[in-house]
């Protein structure tokens, strides 16, 4: 849980690049937000709730605005899809777990909060 909680970091300024952070969580879900972009907009925060399974999965739940939710669901910390038809991939940019759906969603997770503590 502290890996995870130190995995995500909350910085004010507009100035600084969009981070994840961390506003409850109870050792097996959290809620926060993660930098997220649709439409090709930039970076902005998105409200989050990451809920850990008992049989490995991870949810990540992720509110665009309005009453839209994107559903990332991961296995290993890897996405293997979401509530999307659209094409998912990912790449791994230092700690982060940078997922992309088509044609322009794009997510930014910390990799330590996909891993079960």
């Amino acid at each position: 849980m502290i890996r995870a909680a130190a995995a995500l970091v909350l910085l004010s300024s507009s100035a600084v690049a969009q981070v994840s952070t961390l506003a409850a969580t109870d050792g097996k879900n959290a809620l926060g937000t993660v930098p997220c972009a649709k439409g090709g907009a930039a970076l902005s925060s998105c409200h989050a709730e990451l809920r850990h399974h008992d049989d490995g999965t991870t949810t990540l739940a992720v509110g665009l605005g309005g009453a839209e939710v994107r559903s990332i669901y991961f296995t290993d910390g890897v996405p293997t899809s979401s509530s999307s038809p659209a094409r998912i991939s990912h790449e791994t940019r230092g700690d982060l777990t940078v997922v992309f759906i088509d044609p322009d969603e794009v997510y930014e997770i910390p990799t330590a909060a996909l891993k079960r503590q």
